[in-house]
């Protein structure tokens, strides 16, 4: 049976899938774009070719905090084959707020620019399920 129930939901609204990855577009892909102008001569890893970004999860995950979020992956390519992984991290439904993964740790996205941000602690990461 059909239900004739309007949705909440704005056909101009972007599901959630489309709006983490338009976050992350914004808030890491573009400020490293913009940094990516270095010197040729630099010892740094050169730029990648191109960067896509892959929402790894479709729905949202609630942290021990009970704040909603949306793991991502940035993918690289240098020549003809795409690296998975080079970014992790996540962004905050509510917030909007970008964190990424080194090592253990999640920082800030402006980490990745060079800022000096001290990690985040319980960002990122599930509550534990309830049995």
């Amino acid at each position: 049976m059909l239900s004739f129930v309007p949705s909440l939901a704005s056909a101009d609204e972007p599901s959630l899938v489309e709006w983490a990855q338009q976050r992350v577009q914004a808030g890491i892909l573009k400020p490293l774009a913009a940094r990516d102008g270095g010197s040729r001569f630099s010892r740094a890893r050169p730029p990648p070719r191109e960067r896509r970004v892959r929402v790894t999860q479709a729905a949202l995950i609630r942290d021990k905090q009970g704040r909603d979020f949306v793991p991502f992956a940035v993918d690289v390519r240098f020549g003809s084959d795409w690296q998975q992984d080079d970014i992790v991290g996540c962004v905050y439904r509510a917030s909007g707020s970008l964190f990424v993964k080194r090592g253990d740790a999640y920082f800030p996205a402006a980490f990745l620019t060079g800022k000096d941000v001290a990690p985040a602690a319980g960002v990122c990461q599930a509550a534990p399920a309830r049995s």
